[in-house]
């Protein structure tokens, strides 16, 4: 079986399988989802093996009829960007079972349903090459998200789902009238034949058309990354969800919008993508100062993380439409740090959360005494995810900096602010949660991490380090299909260095 199929039909088999499982056996659909989102992480692995590095284009396709009419296809492959996006999918599921192992005692077995039809979704949208497959798999991850953050959040759990499906829905709305007026006028659904249509003269859009166009696919995106002012959707929806929906919110959901931007919106619309590459920057930069300032004043923790996800996304946004070959590398390097970071912080909370029952930052106090293996573990997220050097944030950072740079100085300078106030935030939280005496009631409810909790941790932290010190092992598939979507998007963007004049040249003119 082609790998991204079976890649593909196993969260679907396991979601199957788990709707035969008996509600009085919480235990089974717990094994269960275990046992399915590890056996697809473990086949996930192959992926980097048979994948070939040095290739730009799209890997390991299949192409069969669905649809006959119209004509809609299963078409999917793998590139360079979505590699990565499906691991970190696979990766991050069994962490997720594992967190609402405890957390998770109402209504279990449609807990781990709804998390398996997530996870198939997620994957489906970072492999599909057929635009109205793609589409399906986008609101097929709505749903399960939907149904997480509705049933098994806090108090305000209904608004912050349902504000949640509306906010997605409008900008998926869009999607599709542009996908239709796509297909309308070149007859087909199928990605890389429009790309070869646009390519060699048969497609052709009006610039007020491909504005529109353009558009309709930004705002759809914009909404889930979330841009700025398209935000505020976002912290009501982490601090209502269960730990392991922040997490697959956080991690990859918001992912969707960076990959569907890269990946659609710039070679689809190149001229569209470059007419408003200065008010899209401009918007990534408030994004990032004010998620930073916002962060800032946060009496919640989970609130306080929601929005430093709005900054840290922001210097992804700003990375694509610096139209620059080290922009690109970091803002795709950005997107899986922020999913290893930012998961990693929205777990630990969640396993202060059950130990305290409680999401304010003056609840606690003095954490590091009762339990010092998890004040480290946060501690080592923390540098991480202010960027500190030899973690894995600081990679993506500079590259988005150095490449910003080159295009815009001023943009790069504003950006940097970002990097200063995330310290701020971050240190701030970690001084007032984990410092201090902690209270008699505090030391006798927080035990240090039990062997469930290592299971999640140890991994997350590894990655961190991995991604910091030895990033190449990462970049060289990211590099070859970002260097391609330069070269569909025809964007060359002059070295700002001055260099010093030839004397034989000169004396030759």
């Amino acid at each position: 079986m082609n790998l991204p199929t079976l890649l593909l039909m196993l969260p679907l088999a396991g979601f199957l399988i788990a709707l035969a499982i008996p509600r009085s056996s919480p235990e089974g659909s717990r094994v269960w989802a275990l046992v399915i989102s590890l056996v697809t992480f473990l086949v996930s692995l192959v992926l980097p093996q048979v994948f070939d590095w040095n290739a730009a284009g799209e890997q390991l396709a299949i192409n069969v009829p669905w649809i006959t009419t119209p004509e809609i296809r299963y078409y999917v492959a793998v590139d360079g960007v979505g590699l990565w996006l499906l691991l970190l999918t696979t990766f991050l599921t069994p962490i997720c079972v594992l967190v609402s192992w405890r957390y998770i005692q109402s209504r279990v077995k449609e807990f781990y349903v709804f998390l398996l039809l997530l996870e198939f979704g997620l994957l489906g949208v970072f492999i599909a090459q057929d635009l109205f497959l793609f589409y399906v798999f986008w609101e097929v991850s709505l749903v399960p998200m939907y149904f997480l953050v509705g049933i098994w959040g806090h108090e305000r759990r209904i608004y912050a789902a349902v504000k949640f499906f509306l906010f997605t829905m409008a900008g998926s709305v869009l999607m599709l009238v542009a996908i239709i007026y796509l297909y309308n006028r070149a007859g087909t659904f199928s990605y890389p034949t429009l790309l070869e249509m646009l390519s060699g003269g048969r497609l052709s859009f009006a610039p007020t058309e491909q504005l529109l166009l353009f558009l309709a696919f930004f705002v759809a995106f914009a909404i889930k990354v979330p841009l700025f002012p398209l935000h505020t959707w976002l912290p009501d929806a982490h601090v209502e969800a269960p730990t392991a929906g922040s997490v697959m919110l956080a991690s990859v959901m918001l992912k969707m919008g960076t990959y569907g931007i890269l990946h659609f919106c710039l070679p689809l619309f190149p001229s569209a993508s470059r007419q408003c590459a200065p008010w899209i920057a401009m918007l990534a930069i408030i994004g990032i100062i004010y998620g930073a300032l916002v962060s800032m004043v946060q009496p919640n923790m989970k609130k306080l993380v929601a929005y430093s996800s709005v900054s840290h996304l922001g210097f992804v946004v700003l990375g694509i439409f610096s139209f620059t070959q080290l922009g690109l590398d970091g803002a795709v390097y950005q997107m899986l740090n922020h999913g290893i970071s930012t998961g990693a912080l929205f777990v630990l909370v969640g396993l202060l959360y059950e130990r305290r029952h409680s999401l304010a930052i003056e609840d606690y106090g003095g954490v590091a005494t009762a339990a010092p293996w998890l004040s480290t573990a946060f501690l080592i997220t923390t540098l991480a995810s202010i960027g500190l050097p030899m973690l894995n944030n600081f990679v993506g950072e500079f590259l988005v900096l150095q490449g910003t740079a080159l295009a815009n100085y001023t943009w790069a300078v504003w950006a940097a602010l970002g990097v200063i106030l995330s310290a701020c935030y971050m240190l701030w939280l970690y001084q007032r949660v984990f410092y201090g005496v902690a209270s008699e009631p505090l030391r006798s409810r927080l035990p240090d991490l039990n062997p469930r909790e290592w299971a999640m941790v140890v991994p997350l932290v590894a990655m961190m380090v991995w991604m910091g010190v030895y990033p190449q092992s990462f970049l060289p598939p990211v590099s070859k299909t970002t260097a391609r979507v330069l070269s569909q998007t025809q964007v060359n963007v002059p070295f700002l260095v001055k260099r010093k004049p030839n004397p034989e040249v000169a004396r030759a003119r």
